[in-house]
């Protein structure tokens, strides 16, 4: 047990320096292991101070209920007791706090038993006793953590004080301990004004850096209220209260009046009067403990209301209880509107979920335990009795039932959000939808085992529905009988997916089209992979089939070849190839991605991140293939000039021009757009010179130096002209 440290009781040796005459007390050494305990709980077993408060005041509700329970077999141990209560009071002046419960008590056997060994607990002998005894009942929900709760006291405490009066014992015994002895004192208490009728007081003197904000009554009543708001006992706090009376006050005589004696006027006032009382600190009743059958959908918005500090209803909520081999009881929120800040999405710490055990509050500052960071916008409470938490009951560890809890928690919020889904009412989905869409396209990244239930809940705009959003389902049903896969299309806007020439022969042959128009969807797509047997295909990459391959095109193909084989050579390595394109009607041509390399949208979107590496996206910038449509007027000539003029310059510049307008069509940045500019201001100079009254002189000079500029490979450098110094008499600027 290690060397015994003998402590003298301070109070004992004062009263007895004092020549007093000295109650009969006795001092016991902790157990070595206590000691060391109470040294590791005050530098690291707690994260937070404040704790104290919450442990002490579960002790003391557990007292409470282990009385109520035997006061059922045995109405004399609630005789002479008073209210079943819990009440704390503050002293700044002095730096103390005393928190009083008129629960079991505990006798002198009992007080060194639980206060002196570790993790002993009176609590935790009755429910053995239970289970032996089976007559008695086995109501483990009574049932507390008694001994290693009570040493955070010593977190803010230099000396604890505990007097107890048991209704099995006559006598009441107070024990004292400092925090940095190896020992403690009991004895009998003998002073008339400190007997207790019933329960337990324990006294904290505080440490002087903590009796500032802890022996402050309003961070009393908030700590009551943050961490034991639901205990089903009532718990008062010491609070300064103000009202106003009326006093009377005589009225002053004016001047050149004399007061008759006798008749002095009397005049009332109004004052503001500051007084101290007790005052209910948990008027909040946990609505989890009720009945579903008993509450008003009214009820439900309230508590949500003040327990998460909302102003919106909720969209929905569910209220259930789990039993078997994990037993809970939750209530769970969709919140009315989304998150302010980006930060609480990508953020998996959020406080959105209050975990109690036995309604005492333990913490809500969860990384992904208990609900996934895609759902992490849910609010609610969740509270269990036999939770597997560390001594210091903050920390989740990591379990089997910790798992468990999680699978159903997550089941219960899918339904739900499928329950608005699936409601009449779709302006209530739409909501949903507009605040929270993001967080369940993030599901269908991360939780690959949910996508069943995640993958109908998606909705998209498409190229049938651009007003209103579909289901993934509602386009399956939708779609011919002939088509065996889910098209869609990734861009930056709505604007620019409906203008694309990707889709040009899919709506020519009435095929609905997903619209992707936010960052995630790319990628989240591309996780689900299929929907009900059904493949997801990119009409933006090569090898799009639509079924429609017949004796036509392979005549194109052939008549084309030649012509596929020149532009790729002018075009060199911008292109892996050139080919005949099955998905354009009218543009000219298109420029597709590579089938395992990015898309223009997702190129667009590696390019822009902040952190990006540039070494990888060359890598993964995959092939891109130039494909050009037979039917359209600018091919044909391109045709036409590849069989007879071959080498011709302004067939060549053509191609470059085609290809470099392909690019921004495509959803791809070119590479030099002045360059590209360029060139287009000088198309445009040759197709309009003269066209509106300029002289012919001046638009075959304009059109000649034009061509001349086309034609020269040299780097132009602008020359800069300075103005002139020289004004005219008509200038209007002239001073």
């Amino acid at each position: 047990m290690g060397r015994l440290v003998r402590v003298r009781c301070d109070a004992a040796v004062a009263e007895k320096a004092a020549g007093e005459e000295a109650a009969a007390e006795e001092k016991f050494e902790y157990q070595a292991e206590v000691s060391r305990l109470m040294d590791l709980i005050v530098h690291s077993l707690y994260s937070h101070k404040e704790v104290f408060l919450r442990e002490l005041v579960s002790n003391a509700s557990d007292a409470l209920d282990k009385l109520r329970f035997l006061g059922v077999t045995d109405s004399s141990l609630l005789a002479d007791g008073g209210e079943l209560e819990i009440r704390i009071k503050s002293d700044p002046d002095a730096g103390a706090i005393t928190i009083t419960d008129t629960g079991i008590g505990m006798t002198k056997d009992e007080l060194k038993d639980c206060l002196g060994t570790i993790a002993q607990s009176g609590t935790s002998k009755f429910l053995k006793a239970l289970k032996e005894n089976k007559d008695l009942g086995t109501d483990n929900g009574l049932i507390g953590q008694f001994g290693v709760g009570f040493y955070s006291a010593f977190l803010v405490a230099e000396k604890v004080v505990v007097s107890t009066k048991s209704p099995k014992s006559d006598k009441q015994y107070v024990w004292e301990a400092a925090a940095d002895s190896s020992s403690y004192v009991i004895k009998e208490e003998t002073d008339p004004e400190k007997m207790l009728t019933r329960g337990t007081q324990i006294t904290l003197v505080l440490r002087p850096d903590d009796k500032f904000e802890f022996a402050d009554p309003g961070r009393i009543q908030g700590l009551v209220k943050n961490y034991s708001q639901f205990v089903s006992f009532p718990i008062y706090t010491w609070q300064e209260k103000s009202r106003n009376v009326e006093v009377e006050e005589d009225e002053e005589t004016k001047e050149g009046e004399e007061a008759t004696e006798g008749e002095q006027k009397k005049t009332k006032k109004t004052i503001t009067e500051k007084y101290w009382d007790w005052e209910l600190a948990n008027e909040t009743k946990p609505i989890w403990m009720r009945s579903p059958k008993e509450i008003e959908k009214t009820e439900y918005n309230e508590f949500y209301k003040k327990a998460f500090n909302e102003f919106l209803d909720p969209l929905a909520y569910t209220h259930f209880t789990t039993e078997g081999e994990v037993e809970f009881r939750s209530v769970l929120y969709i919140p009315g509107m989304a998150p302010l800040s980006n930060e609480e999405i990508m953020n998996p710490k959020t406080k959105n979920i209050r975990l109690y055990v036995k309604r005492v509050f333990i913490s809500d500052d969860f990384d992904g335990e208990l609900f996934p960071r895609y759902l992490s916008f849910v609010k609610g409470v969740v509270d269990s009795n036999d939770l597997p938490l560390n001594v210091s009951r903050e920390i989740l560890q990591e379990s089997r039932i910790v798992r468990i809890m999680r699978k159903r928690l997550v089941r219960k919020t899918f339904d739900m959000i499928e329950e608005i889904a699936e409601n009449d009412d779709k302006e209530d989905y739409k909501k949903f939808w507009e605040s929270f869409g993001k967080f369940i396209k993030l599901g269908c990244i991360e939780d690959t085992g949910n996508h069943k239930r995640l993958a109908p809940l998606l909705r998209f705009h498409t190229s049938k529905n651009e007003g209103d959003m579909i289901s993934l389902d509602q386009y399956i049903e939708n779609m011919p009988e002939n088509q065996k896969a889910i098209y869609y299309i990734a861009t930056d806007s709505l604007q620019s997916a409906k203008t694309a020439p990707f889709l040009e022969k899919l709506v020519q042959k009435d095929i609905e089209v997903l619209y992707l128009v936010e960052p995630i969807d790319e990628v989240a797509i591309q996780n689900l992979q299929t929907y009900k047997e059904k493949k997801f295909v990119d009409i933006s990459k090569e090898d799009l089939e639509l079924g429609d391959e017949d004796e036509d095109n392979k005549e194109s193909k052939q008549e084309y070849t030649l012509l596929c084989d020149w532009v790729k050579q002018q075009l060199g390595e911008k292109v892996a190839k050139v080919q005949i394109s099955k998905r354009l009607s009218s543009s000219p041509c298109v420029l597709v991605s590579g089938k395992f390399g990015w898309s223009a949208n997702m190129e667009r979107l590696m390019k822009a991140q902040t952190l990006g590496d540039t070494s990888s996206l060359e890598f993964m910038r995959g092939r891109r293939i130039f494909e050009i449509n037979p039917d359209h007027p600018i091919v044909k000539d391109l045709n036409a000039a590849c069989k007879n003029e071959p080498d011709s310059t302004e067939a060549k510049r053509a191609v470059e021009l085609l290809y470099e307008t392909a690019l921004i069509s495509s959803g791809y940045t070119p590479d030099s757009p002045a360059e590209l500019g360029g060139k287009i201001y000088e198309m445009m100079t040759i197709a309009l010179g003269g066209r509106w009254g300029r002289s012919d002189a001046e638009a075959e000079a304009t059109t000649s130096e034009a061509s001349a500029e086309a034609d020269s490979s040299e780097v132009r450098v602008t020359e800069v002209i300075e103005p002139s110094e020289v004004r005219p008499e008509s200038d209007p600027w002239r001073d």
